[in-house]
């Protein structure tokens, strides 16, 4: 997948289009930024979390910009989030989440919302770029809620 990355960076200088070429390179610095500080090798897993970072930062300006009315940005931010989605693997549907959720109680068994740590630390290696953690945060308080 980082080969595919790096040869689009390429193909987007060819081709002139700024847009993808921007944001691939704002990943790329991400990830050899990421690199450098955690001492981490170059590879599909950086890739993947680097992305996901992104998508999450430009999630967060969407709802700014939005609150400030700034329709313009909001799209930009959204036609970059779907040039990033193109580099995340499969993403999981909400039942292959839930089915995950509920192996992961059955194997922490948590009492209360204090387990959310327990139960993150489970889940989050199985759905880690494949999932919005957000939401499966939001499914985990959910059913420790309910115990």
């Amino acid at each position: 997948m980082l080969e595919k990355f790096n040869q689009d960076i390429i193909n987007a200088m060819k081709a002139k289009d700024q847009t993808r070429l921007t944001v691939l390179r704002m990943v790329k610095g991400a990830m050899q930024l990421d690199s450098i500080n955690n001492k981490k090798e170059l590879n599909d897993e950086v890739l993947i979390d680097n992305i996901s970072k992104q998508i999450k930062l430009r999630n967060d300006s969407i709802v700014e910009f939005e609150k400030a009315g700034r329709n313009d940005l909001v799209e930009k931010n959204k036609n970059e989030i779907e040039i990033l989605k193109e580099y995340l693997p499969q993403q999981l549907t909400i039942e292959e989440i839930d089915k995950v959720l509920e192996e992961a109680f059955d194997k922490v068994r948590p009492t209360s919302t204090k387990d959310m740590g327990s139960i993150m630390r489970e889940v989050t290696p199985k759905v880690k770029g494949r999932a919005d953690m957000k939401v499966v945060s939001e499914k985990i308080k959910e059913k420790l809620s309910a115990l």
